[in-house]
């Protein structure tokens, strides 16, 4: 989005800049308030919302920022911006209620808070954009049809793959070629991977051991797909996906497709393991005319009939602002669903279950996330596994088996099981 740093430095000159506000100061959201804070004039970061209170300090510390005031609500909060003070608290609906608050990014990576936050502050006008993949892939269709309804944008990041992805998807589209494949390249995939076994990476990088083992096992990369899938009609070839091992380049996958599958399915999400350029995204993409074929092989992109694109990289925290922006200048998405689910992650065991077991969060130690059709997770009943998190099994769940909603007992009173039926309502799969 090469306008938005123009557009940001408009608003820096004449005084006004976007003030959006962090809910969630874990290792992402610490980059976020340090990118903000130090590199993105025409942008202000106004406050921090965090449970625990050193984390927030620990993010203002960290980006040189001091003097903040802690406020308890919407109120105190917006004195305390009158007065030029950056602030901290605990408490999300301070800033989901204040009046002086233009956006705000949801960065905890929990599903049943983060639904919470999202629709707290939707209620509140404000735009939203997620750090949160769990949570859009759980309940993004109906939180984005709240938003629309409210006028406020709700967005996925920029910098993450899958805005990655969606930024390259409508790139492709731009210039007149049909997406077929959008695909997020992978380092490691090993479905038992624990927060045991990856303490030592977390340890090394300052992160949270289970955010990292659900890179590991597969959820996270699920989660990403199946966002980029909802955003663009897509779906998947199996429960799964194809998850290829393939050690080469990006573009020696323009022969492992059968292209006429693809345009049968409407396009496919995948990712693939070990490729180059890691930890890059690509899509692949045909044209239907012979003279644009003849071009795109003068330019190096091949024969066809499908033709590789792709991005080296991708940033995170680093893009983050420019979402923000993009949204609040431009009430632009870089990634929302279209309408409802194509594809879900639905909750597969990673250890031999008993009954009677409460069942342990997102990259924990006892289930991890695979992508599957929406219809069919409506279909055989599967349990998502956004909502597993608290689950109380009902019967003994064998290694590598994928859970139904009979399988377990849910929590009471939790937001998102509500959510869920607002949106099989809205949306109904099958």
């Amino acid at each position: 989005m090469i306008i938005v740093d123009t557009a940001l430095a408009k608003r820096e000159a004449e005084g006004k800049p976007i003030r959006v506000a962090l809910v969630g100061a874990g290792f992402m959201g610490r980059g976020f308030v340090n990118q903000v804070v130090n590199s993105v004039p025409g942008m202000e970061l106004t406050a921090i919302v965090n449970r625990t209170q050193a984390n927030a300090e620990r993010a203002y510390s960290e980006a040189g920022v001091s003097g903040w005031e802690v406020v308890d609500d919407a109120t105190a909060l917006d004195a305390a911006v009158a007065a030029g003070k950056p602030v901290i608290t605990s408490n999300y609906q301070a800033v989901t209620e204040s009046s002086s608050i233009d956006a705000i990014v949801e960065a905890t990576g929990h599903v049943e808070y983060g639904a919470h936050v999202v629709t707290s502050a939707i209620e509140g006008g404000k735009h939203v954009v997620l750090l949160n993949a769990e949570v859009d892939g759980t309940v993004g269709s109906v939180l984005k049809a709240k938003a629309d309804k409210a006028g406020v944008v709700l967005s996925g990041c920029d910098g993450d793959q899958p805005g990655v992805q969606l930024n390259l998807y409508r790139f492709v589209k731009s210039i007149g070629l049909t997406p077929l494949v959008a695909g997020n390249i992978k380092g490691l995939q090993d479905e038992y991977r624990t927060p045991t076994t990856q303490q030592a990476f977390a340890e090394k990088w300052g992160q949270d051991p289970y955010m990292v083992t659900s890179f590991a096992d597969g959820t996270k990369i699920s989660f990403e797909q199946a966002i980029v899938a909802n955003a663009t009609g897509m779906t998947v070839e199996k429960r799964g996906m194809r998850g290829a091992d393939h050690r080469g380049h990006v573009d020696e996958l323009t022969g492992a497709y059968d292209v006429e599958a693809l345009k049968a399915a409407g396009g496919v999400v995948d990712y693939v393991v070990g490729s180059q350029p890691g930890p890059g995204v690509f899509v692949l993409a045909t044209h239907d005319d012979p003279k644009q074929r003849h071009y795109l092989n003068l330019y190096k992109l091949g024969e066809g009939p499908l033709y590789s694109f792709y991005t080296p990289y991708h940033l995170c925290h680093f893009e983050v602002p420019l979402t923000v922006a993009r949204a609040v200048l431009f009430g632009d998405a870089a990634l929302a669903p279209l309408a409802g689910p194509t594809v879900e992650v639905v909750t597969t065991a990673k250890r031999d279950i008993p009954a009677g077991h409460t069942l342990d969060g997102l990259g924990g130690y006892d289930t991890y996330g695979v992508a599957e059709r929406a219809d069919v997770t409506v279909t055989e009943n599967l349990l998502p596994m956004g909502v597993a998190e608290g689950c109380v099994t009902t019967r003994d769940i064998a290694k590598d088996e994928v859970l139904t909603y009979a399988d377990v007992t849910l929590p009471e009173g939790r937001l998102v099981d509500q959510l869920r039926q607002e949106q099989a309502s809205l949306f109904p799969a099958v």
